[in-house]
């Protein structure tokens, strides 16, 4: 069938942005087919026109689109078309287009130019996100290299990232003498598209002396949305292959890791803030949160990234290592620091099984109050609801 009508509720929040799937049959519709859905008024006329991308998961057809405005309570009919019904659809935004340069990086390039890079170049000591572009075109994490004359601490907070302190005894995490490694192995997908862009890396975690420790999974789903609001969709899956694995309690770690830009920091004028309201260090380090968000001035403008935490992730609400001078990282295991002493954070992930973590990152401007964080959250975690007819 190349027609379908689809009926998208609201509920209980405002929905800007937000990404929405539906999942159908693999009988009515073909994943491949180019797709575009019809938004329609309440007389039945078209107002827009956005692009749709499917992909099979499951047994089932994901069809994915952006839903721009919807507000709270309200519902909106649209369309689905699809193959030659589809092909008269010029929907505006343009793609993401990943672009692979081998044995380096993968820039990720919207229709306004870069917004990110995967970097896995093996100079470093784990892959990372670099730059990560704001909404007024300035990058929000800090620079890859500087001065420590200049106050450049922590040389291994490279800007979006995800490491550990105590693998099975190895310290995954800083760049001191005797680290550990993360490294890149291979490229399950890297796929462009009109919706979202997926990248899924295949990385190996070693100890100093190269012996490996598990592997991991990590897939990034980059979703075609305007530079004022981005979003990233962030998986990591840990998979025990070498034997039972043990994450050690420490602080020192962060599955989802963020080191802001300078100016942004709590240091300088800039705010934390998680979903309790907390404000900065002094209330949201150590503390478990829903979501935790980071923003401050660069280039004049007030930015902000926040890192949101979905409830099928391991220990959800996560513990946050969230400091004033820029680093944000999601913890679930440091908390003999975060609790005290008699709290034991640790776990072992037995040989064969895995461990995962959702995550969404959102780039807005202003703080947590104007980029409506709380809002956004909802579309992470509790999304409208659509139906076929």
């Amino acid at each position: 069938m190349s027609l379908l009508n689809i009926i998208m509720e609201a509920g209980q929040h405002d929905r800007i942005g937000c990404p929405v799937t539906v999942e159908l049959d693999k009988g009515r519709l073909d994943a491949t087919d180019q797709l575009c859905v019809d938004f329609l008024d309440a007389q039945g006329k078209v107002t827009a026109c956005v692009s749709a991308q499917g992909e099979e998961a499951n047994g089932k057809i994901a069809v994915t689109f952006i839903v721009d405005r919807l507000l709270r309570g309200q519902h909106r009919r649209a369309v689905l078309r699809s193959g030659r019904d589809a092909a008269g659809c010029a929907p505006s935004g343009g793609s993401i287009t990943l672009h692979h340069e081998t044995g380096s990086k993968v820039d990720v390039v919207m229709s306004d130019g870069l917004f990110t890079s995967y970097v896995y170049h093996a100079q470093y000591v784990r892959p990372f996100l670099y730059p990560v572009i704001g909404p007024f075109g300035a990058p929000l994490t800090r620079e890859l290299e500087g001065d420590p004359q200049q106050g450049f601490d922590h040389p291994h907070h490279r800007s979006l990232y995800v490491a550990h302190g105590d693998v099975n005894g190895a310290d995954c995490w800083s760049e001191g003498r005797g680290h550990g490694w993360v490294r890149h192995r291979r490229f399950e997908k890297i796929a462009s598209g009109t919706v979202y862009a997926d990248l899924v890396a295949l990385n190996e975690w070693q100890d100093a002396d190269g012996k490996k420790l598990l592997e991991q999974t990590t897939h990034l789903r980059f979703y075609n949305l305007p530079k004022s609001h981005r979003l990233i969709d962030k998986r990591v899956v840990f998979h025990a292959t070498e034997g039972d694995v043990r994450f050690g309690d420490t602080k020192e770690g962060g599955i989802c890791a963020l080191r802001v830009h300078p100016t942004m920091t709590v240091a300088r004028g800039g705010k934390m803030e998680n979903s309790y309201g907390g404000i900065n260090e002094r209330e949201c380090w150590g503390r478990r949160a829903h979501w935790i968000d980071y923003a401050g001035p660069v280039e004049g403008n007030w930015a902000g990234v926040a890192l949101f935490d979905h409830p099928t992730s391991f220990r959800h609400p996560t513990y946050w290592h969230a400091r004033d001078y820029g680093l944000c990282t999601a913890n679930p295991f440091g908390l003999s620091d975060f609790l005290g002493k008699g709290h034991d954070g640790s776990h072992v992930l037995p040989q064969g099984e895995t461990l995962t973590f959702v995550y969404r990152i959102y780039i807005h401007p202003g703080d947590a109050v104007a980029g409506r964080v709380g809002e956004r959250y909802h579309d992470f975690v509790n999304p409208p609801h659509v139906r076929v007819e």
